[in-house]
């Protein structure tokens, strides 16, 4: 694998506006909005921005919950992404002391709607996600915060929490839920999408616990596994309510004691009562996000959308075939159709290593045109590098009067196609499957081959003489390079 490929594949986002839509009916960011409007200059808050208790009950009422234990947790969770997220706006217990409020030197503040809540309404779709990274950043920090089973226990004499006696390290939890949401991220965009289907937990947690060099997983490494499939059951239960993740939680029934870890499943029928998390299109695109923000190159279908014709073929190099096929549509709408075509071409030429790759791109590109180029692809006829894959596109097409390609033009497209397909890392049975039937179509295919003035010449002569089936053709192939690379003097 070259060392410039990028280590993740291209991602399909929906678009902005739908994506606005499915964060704006996120339960948790919903419940958010209900609170900032029902927030009024006499909404009682703690020193930290929390709702006073005797609010709670009124505002699990607002959210049409009961005004009991669970209602009222609701209330408080909607309440401080709100506050974070800027949809209320908090005065402090001094500045409302300055204000001659009658709630002064009781330690608490008051709450008003913020100014982002009119960006819900007056803002874009950028606007509404950008508000929701907010959130989810919010609902991230919660995931990531120690449980705090028994305070009693953790309460010091000076009344402040133990926060070591936790042995709770926030880089390490922070890191931990990030790796896992990067391999959901990189298991869902896999194959143009095909991964797009939910990840059983334990393959999850799995994959941030066991070695890859690791065969049968040791009882102590089993015990890690089953340790982060509860702490991730914990986790994705508080980050689905922002729209991250649909996930279906661990069979509370598999405990055999109350707080026992269950073992990780030993057969697939049984894996889904284990958990079950996939992530949602704004998921995705939240992810992504953090990805770009912390300087990880994370490509999205039509990135290259507005680049040049170069930009563009160069980038498909490491793009699977969904994903590429996808980026050239979106280049291609936003050009003339002739125009973009000449373009292509243009961007084709060339004698460097990357150049028989840009061909082939070039080439898949112009499967997805029509008629209209074809005066585009006639001007390149004449041209060396060019004129073989113009001919091909006519042929495919039906089109009269195409010229016969002289021999050295034949020869020259066989070694430029079989280096793109190298390049390309493609399929090791579709590539020998290629090279027979050059050899195979052409007698005494390297006695010309070798003449080829094509910088790749002699690599690709050396490369059939690897995957050739036959042996006696695969000798003539090697014989063949070291001629190429003798009359090159390489």
């Amino acid at each position: 694998m070259s060392p410039d490929r990028p280590t993740l594949p291209p991602v399909r986002l929906h678009p902005d506006a739908e994506l606005a839509r499915a964060a704006l009916a996120a339960p948790l960011l919903a419940r958010a909005v209900t609170l900032a409007r029902w927030a009024s200059g006499e909404t009682r808050v703690g020193a930290g921005g929390e709702l006073v208790e005797e609010q709670l009950p009124a505002a699990a009422v607002a959210l049409g919950l009961e005004p009991d234990e669970d209602g009222q947790a609701f209330a408080s969770e909607a309440w401080r992404v709100a506050v974070d997220t800027g949809l209320v706006e908090v005065t402090d217990p001094d500045e409302a002391e300055d204000a001659g409020d009658d709630g002064a030197g009781d330690g608490t503040g008051t709450a008003t709607a913020g100014e982002n809540l009119g960006v819900l309404t007056a803002g874009g779709p950028q606007d509404v996600l950008a508000l929701w990274l907010d959130g989810f950043d919010v609902v991230f920090a919660d995931a990531t915060a120690p449980v705090l089973d028994d305070f009693a226990d953790l309460v010091g004499e000076d009344g402040e929490i133990d926060f070591d006696a936790l042995d709770w390290d926030p880089q390490a939890e922070a890191e931990f839920l990030e790796g896992v949401l990067g391999n959901l991220y990189l298991l869902t965009v896999a194959d143009g999408g095909a991964g797009e289907g939910p990840v059983p937990l334990p393959a999850l947690a799995a994959s941030m616990i066991v070695p890859d060099d690791m065969g049968e997983p040791t009882d102590d490494i089993l015990e890690q596994v089953s340790e982060a499939m509860m702490r991730l059951d914990d986790q994705f239960r508080i980050l689905e309510p922002i729209g991250l993740v649909e996930y279906d939680p661990v069979d509370e029934a598999l405990m055999a004691e109350e707080g026992e870890e269950p073992a990780p499943p030993v057969d697939d029928e049984d894996v889904s009562r284990y958990g079950m998390v996939r992530l949602t299109p704004l998921g995705l695109y939240g992810i992504r996000a953090r990805m770009l923000e912390a300087g990880v190159e994370a490509p999205a279908v039509g990135d290259l959308a507005d680049k040049g014709a170069d930009v563009l073929l160069d980038g498909l190099a490491h793009y699977p075939e969904p994903a590429a096929r996808a980026e050239v549509e979106l280049w291609l709408g936003r050009r003339d159709t002739a125009e973009g075509v000449r373009e292509l071409l243009a961007a084709a030429r060339g004698t460097d290593p990357g150049s028989p790759l840009r061909r082939l791109h070039c080439q898949q590109a112009l499967s997805l045109v029509g008629g209209e180029a074809e005066a585009a692809v006639r001007e390149v006829l004449d041209d060396a590098e060019l004129g073989g894959l113009a001919r091909v596109w006519l042929a495919e097409r039906g089109a009269a009067d195409v010229p016969p390609p002289p021999e050295p033009m034949i020869f020259w497209l066989a070694i430029d196609t079989i280096a793109a397909q190298l390049a390309a890392d493609g399929d090791l049975e579709e590539l020998q499957d290629l090279v027979e039937g050059l050899t195979g179509q052409h007698s005494g295919f390297f006695d010309a081959a070798w003449r080829v003035e094509h910088p790749a010449t002699a690599d690709v002569l050396e490369a059939m003489g690897q995957l050739h089936r036959d042996k006696k053709t695969a000798k003539d192939a090697r014989k063949a390079a070291f001629k190429a690379r003798s009359r090159s003097g390489n």
